[in-house]
C-alpha cells in the first residue's frame, strides 16, 4: 500500500516532509497519523488507510515533495507485525541479555526523537535540549510542548546544555543555525512584497474603550449563557470595520494591474499567532454575522491555527485585515499590508490615560488605532475618514446596532 502526498492546493507547487511519526517495521492502526507534510501555509496530515505494518520510508524528514508523490509504503494486515515481533524475540534470545537491552533502549530513544511535531522540535532546538531525554506523554510516546516545559522546570541545568549543532565561538558564547520553515519563508516574502510594491502609509487615531468595556461588563454573563461563548473585543472591532468598509469602498478594494477591483462582500482576515508563525484566516460575509457568530468563528479559527488544522480555504481571500498586537502588550505599531489587500488595521493595548473631557481631566481606558494603507488607491481623506468612523462606532457601540 503506497503512502502518497495529498493533492496540494492549486497555488502550492510543492511541500516539505515535516515529521514522520512511525518507523519501518512499526505496527500502525487505521487513521493513525503517519506523517506531517508542511506547505507554505498549512500542515497536512497523512493517515494510515488500514491496520498494518510500516514499510520503507522513501523520502525522509526535510525532503521536498510534490502532489501525489509516493513517499513511503506499508503492508496492510496484522500478520506481518506478529512476524516481525517473533523474529525480534528470536534474535533477542540468541544474543546476550545486555545486547537485547541495549537494542530496546536504542529503539526507545529513536522513537522519542521521532515523535516530535514541528513546533515541539523547534522548542527543543531553541532550548538546546536532547530530545531523547524528554519523556513523551502523548499518543505512542509522542512528546508534547507540556512535556518539554515540565522537563525544563525539573532540570534547569540540563535545559541550558547546548545541542551538538551549536558551534562554540569563545568561552560560553554560542550560536546556532536553524533552517527557516516554509511558512516563515512565505511570511518573509510577502512582507517584502508589501513594502516594495505598495505606496504604504500609516495614519493613527485613538479610541476611548470605556463604553464597550462597560457594555461587556453589564451583559457578559447574560451573553455567555445565551450564546455559549464569551463576549470579547474582536467582535466589536469586526463589526465596526465592516460598517466602515461599507462607507469607504476604496478601502475594501484592490489593485489588479491597471484596474481597481471593488468588492461587494466583506471578508475580513484576522491575524492569529500560531506555533508555526503568523497566519491570517478569513471571516467570510461579516456583514451577515452577529456578535456571537463572529466570536464563535474567531475561536474556531484560533483553535484550528493552534493545532495546525487550518485549510487553504480558511486562508484564501480576505479584503481587509485586522491585527491585534495589544494582546502581546504593544502600545503602538505600523502594521504591514497583507497583499493584495489595500489596508490593514492595527489594534493595540488598552491603557488608562489622563484625557480632557468637557474641559475636565478624566482617567479613561484608551487605545491607539493604526491604519496602514496603499496610497495608490486610498487617499488621505478616505483613510482618515475610515479610521474616524471606526473610532466613532467603538466609542458609541449603539451605532453598530442602530446602523447609524
Amino acid at each position: 500500500m503506497e503512502i502518497k502526498v495529498p493533492v496540494l492546493p492549486e497555488s502550492v507547487a510543492d511541500a516539505t516532509i515535516a515529521t514522520w511519526h512511525v518507523k519501518t517495521g512499526e505496527a500502525v492502526t487505521r487513521d493513525q497519523v503517519l506523517v506531517d507534510i508542511e506547505t507554505d501555509k498549512v500542515v497536512l496530515e497523512v493517515v494510515a488507510q488500514a491496520d498494518g505494518v510500516m514499510g520503507d520510508i522513501i523520502h525522509d524528514t526535510g525532503a521536498t515533495v510534490t502532489a501525489e508523490e509516493v513517499i513511503g509504503n506499508m503492508e496492510a494486515g496484522g500478520a506481518p507485525a506478529a512476524k516481525a515481533e517473533s523474529k525480534s524475540d528470536d534474535k533477542a534470545t540468541d544474543k546476550p541479555a545486555a545486547t537485547a537491552d541495549a537494542k530496546v533502549e536504542s529503539s526507545k530513544d529513536e522513537a522519542s526523537d521521532d515523535a516530535l511535531s514541528p513546533s515541539v522540535r523547534r522548542l527543543i532546538a531553541e532550548k538546546g535540549l536532547d530530545a531523547s531525554k524528554v519523556k513523551g506523554s502523548g499518543k505512542n510516546g509522542r512528546v508534547t510542548k507540556e512535556d518539554v516545559e515540565k522537563f525544563l522546570a525539573s532540570a534547569p541545568a540540563k535545559a541550558a546544555t547546548a545541542p551538538a549543532a551549536v558551534s562554540a565561538v569563545t568561552g560560553e558564547r554560542t550560536q546556532k543555525r536553524v533552517p527557516m520553515t516554509r511558512l516563515r519563508k512565505t511570511i518573509a516574502s510577502r512582507l517584502l512584497q508589501a513594502k516594495n510594491s505598495t505606496a504604504m502609509l500609516t495614519t493613527f487615531n485613538e479610541v476611548n474603550m470605556k463604553p464597550i468595556m462597560s457594555l461587556r461588563k453589564q451583559y457578559q454573563e447574560t451573553f455567555e449563557k445565551r450564546h455559549g461563548i464569551r463576549l470579547g473585543f474582536m467582535s466589536f472591532y469586526v463589526k465596526a470595520v465592516t460598517e466602515a468598509l461599507k462607507r469607504y469602498p476604496e478601502v475594501n478594494a484592490a489593485i489588479d494591474g491597471d484596474d481597481i477591483v471593488y468588492h461587494n462582500y466583506f471578508d475580513i482576515s484576522i491575524a492569529i499567532s500560531t506555533p508555526r508563525g503568523l497566519v491570517t484566516p478569513v471571516l467570510r460575509d461579516c456583514d451577515k454575522m452577529n456578535l456571537a457568530e463572529i466570536e464563535q468563528a474567531i475561536k474556531t479559527l484560533a483553535l484550528k491555527g493552534r493545532d495546525g488544522k487550518l485549510t487553504m480555504d480558511d486562508l484564501t481571500g480576505g479584503n481587509f485585515t485586522i491585527t491585534n498586537g495589544g494582546v502581546f502588550g504593544s502600545l503602538m505599531s505600523t502594521p504591514i499590508i497583507n497583499p493584495p489587500q489595500s489596508a490593514i488595521l492595527g489594534m493595540h493595548a488598552i491603557q488608562d490615560r489622563v484625557m480632557v473631557v468637557d474641559g475636565k481631566m478624566e482617567i479613561l481606558p484608551m487605545m491607539y488605532l493604526a491604519l496602514s494603507y496603499d496610497h495608490r488607491i486610498i487617499d488621505g481623506k478616505e483613510s482618515v475618514g475610515f479610521l474616524v468612523t471606526i473610532k466613532e462606532l467603538l466609542e458609541d457601540p449603539t451605532r453598530i446596532l442602530l446602523d447609524i
